[in-house]
C-alpha cells in the first residue's frame, strides 16, 4: 500500500471549545489507484490532504506513506520523505514568482539530486504543451498555463503519489477540463497513485474510487 490511514483524527481549539475537523478515519490506497475525495466546503477535505502529506500532524491515529509512519518523523525527515514520494498540485498553483517556468520545474529535480535537471524540466514543460514558455515568469502566464507548469513540477521527479487539492478551482470550465485531461493522461502513463480533492462530481467520477467527507467523517461511495 502506498497510503495507510488508521484511526486518524484532528481536533483544534475553537475559542476554548474543541472542534473535531477529522474524525476517526481509516482507509488504504494501493499503488496506481486513483481516488477522489469529495464533500462540501468545510467538510475537512483539505485538512485530510494536509495530514496525508505530513504538512499537519493528527491529534491521534497514524498515516503511513510507503510503509513509513510519518508521525514518527521529525519535520526535516517528513520534508525529505515528501521530496522523495510526493508531488503536489494546488488550487492556487503555488509557483515561485521569482523563478521562471523552467526554474520552477527544475527546483524539485535539483533538490532530489537529479542529473540533467534542466533537460528533464524542458522535457516536462514540452509534455504539458509549454515548450514556448520556458522563460516566462508566473505573472506572465495565464491560470491554465500556471497549472500546467505545476503539473510538470509535480510529475517531473517521478513521485509515487500525487496529491491534488481542487486543481481546477481557479480555472474556467474549458481550461479546467484541459488541465484535468492532461493530469489523468500523465498519471496513467506513469502509473502514479493519485488522491484528488474536488467538489466537481464529474472529475471525481474519473477516479476508480470515490470517498465522501461529511462533518469530518469519511465514507466510500459505492
Amino acid at each position: 500500500m502506498v497510503v495507510e490511514v488508521n484511526g486518524l483524527a484532528k481536533r483544534v481549539d475553537n475559542g476554548g471549545e474543541p472542534l473535531t475537523i477529522v474524525h476517526d478515519i481509516s482507509f488504504a490506497v494501493a499503488a496506481g489507484e486513483t481516488v477522489a475525495i469529495v464533500g462540501a466546503s468545510g467538510s475537512g477535505k483539505s485538512t485530510l490532504l494536509g495530514l496525508l502529506a505530513g504538512l499537519d500532524l493528527p491529534t491521534s491515529g497514524s498515516v503511513r506513506l510507503a510503509g513509513e509512519d510519518i508521525g514518527r518523523l521529525d519535520e526535516d525527515a517528513r520534508a525529505v520523505l515528501r521530496g522523495r514520494l510526493l508531488g503536489f498540485v494546488f488550487q492556487t498553483f503555488q509557483l515561485l514568482p521569482s523563478l521562471n517556468a523552467l526554474e520552477n520545474v527544475m527546483l524539485p529535480l535539483e533538490l532530489a539530486g537529479t542529473a540533467n535537471a534542466r533537460r528533464e524540466a524542458e522535457y516536462w514543460l514540452e509534455r504539458v504543451g509549454l515548450a514556448h514558455r520556458l522563460r516566462n515568469y508566473p505573472r506572465h502566464l495565464s491560470g491554465g498555463e500556471q497549472q500546467r507548469v505545476a503539473l510538470a513540477r509535480a510529475f517531473a521527479p517521478g513521485p509515487r503519489l500525487i496529491l491534488a487539492d481542487e486543481p481546477t478551482g481557479n480555472l474556467d470550465a474549458v481550461t479546467g477540463h484541459q488541465v484535468i485531461e492532461l493530469m489523468f493522461a500523465i498519471n496513467a502513463e506513469r502509473g502514479t497513485t493519485l488522491i484528488l480533492v474536488t467538489h466537481d462530481e464529474e472529475i471525481a467520477a474519473r477516479c476508480a474510487r470515490r470517498l465522501r467527507m461529511h462533518a469530518g467523517e469519511l465514507e466510500e461511495i459505492r
